[in-house]
């Protein structure tokens, strides 16, 4: 890219394109992905601020009937959205929301920390299969390193969550494969391949760049949620 004028334009890399930057390695020979890390400001809405990649009109293709149930999701949030009243957010939004999180590896596991009300993620890197326990609020995550970026595999949500405050929402067929990708020393892109067939027309993709949080007092701070 440089050799050919283009690097400011190189510098972006497609949807899921492995990124220029190569990480350290951590105490399991792992990509190291720790630290605090949080979305420049929270997503409050998917279809705004270019964070939907596919498809290109920056749209979630939702069926017909869905996209009225989204519309009345919003006309009714200070109620529905179960976030206000002190309910785990789901996925992606524990992530996107605007509440730093920390990230922890082993060779076994990878721990996700919100400072959002003691809420936390655990994805098993064991080979472990998924368990057979639907309706969660987080999903059960399995994942694997493929480069340097982590992937996963998530299932068995329940349908109460919504993906952002703006009432878009999935039911319990909702399938998320994210890949956590870190982009430079304080940076790491969070892409999600999104899959419900009960709710949208096809498969869709968001990216979320997230900063580092670094410093002295970089740190997870209590947060108490009160309904």
């Amino acid at each position: 890219c440089a050799a050919a004028g283009l690097a400011v334009l190189c510098a972006a890399p497609a949807f899921g394109q492995k990124q220029a930057f190569t990480p350290s390695k951590g105490w399991y020979s792992q990509p190291d992905l720790q630290g605090i890390w949080m979305p420049a400001k929270p997503v409050d809405n998917l279809e705004k601020g270019g964070y939907i990649k596919d498809p290109s009109n920056g749209k979630i293709p939702y069926v017909a009937s869905a996209k009225a149930k989204r519309d009345q999701n919003l006309k009714n949030a200070k109620t529905a959205d179960l976030v206000n009243r002190c309910y785990m957010p789901g996925l992606p939004r524990l992530m996107t929301m605007g509440y730093p999180f920390q990230i922890f590896e082993t060779d076994k596991y990878v721990a996700i920390v919100s400072e959002y009300s003691h809420t936390y993620r655990m994805i098993y890197l064991d080979g472990s299969p998924h368990i057979d326990f639907p309706g969660l609020w987080n999903g059960d995550s399995r994942a694997k390193w493929e480069g340097d970026s982590l992937v996963t595999d998530v299932i068995n949500f329940n349908d109460q969550t919504w993906l952002d405050k703006s009432g878009n929402y999935h039911s319990d067929k909702l399938h998320l494969t994210e890949r956590f990708t870190r982009t430079g020393p304080t940076s790491l892109l969070y892409e999600v391949t999104i899959s419900d067939p009960a709710t949208f027309t096809k498969d869709w993709k968001i990216a979320v760049p997230m900063t580092q949080k670094t410093g002295p007092t970089a740190r997870i701070m209590e947060h108490e949620c009160q309904d």
